[in-house]
């Protein structure tokens, strides 16, 4: 009498996810994701822009001023990103990098965003300026 015995498949002998376990992981993404949301949307405005071109600051420029800058590169200054600020959002305008990529990126705005030209080394980064009068700690 040889019965086999069937046992049903538990993570100790290498089963599949159960019940428990995928309601761990669905919860853990809901979570992370909850976070991301909170991050991304109460993020603060930015009021200045720092151009830096391969790694030294070109220039910083407010957000509250219309300006159009030429950000010119390379050897003999022949590579061109044009930034534009204009109604408290920056853009480049135009780019004379094969890719383009930089020239159709959304305008920015808040706090950490950026817009990079990698053939021209070219990066564009928002920042708040720190408020003087705010606490560093609230006991």
């Amino acid at each position: 009498m040889n019965q086999e015995v069937k046992t049903t498949p538990t993570a100790k002998n290498g089963g599949r996810l159960f019940r428990n376990d995928v309601i761990f992981i669905v919860a853990l993404l809901l979570l992370v994701s909850v976070c991301g949301l909170c991050f991304y949307f109460f993020r603060g405005e930015g009021d200045k822009v720092v151009v830096t071109v391969d790694g030294k600051e070109f220039g910083t420029y407010s957000l509250a001023e219309d300006v159009r800058v030429e950000i010119r590169t390379g050897g003999e200054a022949e590579e061109l990103n044009v930034l534009v600020i204009k109604d408290g959002q920056a853009y480049v305008e135009t780019a004379t990098c094969p890719d383009g990529i930089c020239a159709g990126h959304k305008p920015i705005s808040r706090e950490g965003e950026s817009i990079v030209c990698l053939p021209h080394k070219v990066v564009i980064t928002v920042y708040a300026t720190e408020e003087k009068d705010a606490p560093d700690i609230v006991v």
